[in-house]
């Protein structure tokens, strides 16, 4: 789900909220990141916003981990990606080099 109408349609509670939130997480503007989690704050709890922030700080990690320990795609995720790492012809750069 990445988009505000899938979210109001999806039955996820505070959909809208979550999306903004993680949105402003991941992009530069500490603005629209405290505006974010202030709505999030308000529109939530102090603690559902505090475990959407775990939620999305652990995921990069994990991703973080992956890359640095050179952990390869499996097949159903080599195939689900394979538009977007073409796009950003992410294999111009040495780690893809090394793991064929």
């Amino acid at each position: 789900m990445t988009d505000h109408e899938t979210a109001t349609s999806s039955g996820v509670e505070h959909g809208n909220l979550l999306i903004a939130f993680a949105e402003a997480m991941v992009r530069d503007g500490d603005a629209a990141l405290t505006h974010a989690r202030h709505a999030a704050l308000e529109g939530m709890s102090p603690e559902a916003m505090v475990d959407a922030a775990g939620v999305a700080s652990n995921f990069e990690r994990m991703v973080r981990i992956a890359d640095a320990t050179g952990i390869q795609l499996d097949e159903r995720m080599a195939a689900l990606s394979q538009e977007v790492r073409d796009t950003l012809q992410l294999e111009r750069f040495t780690v893809y080099k090394e793991m064929d």
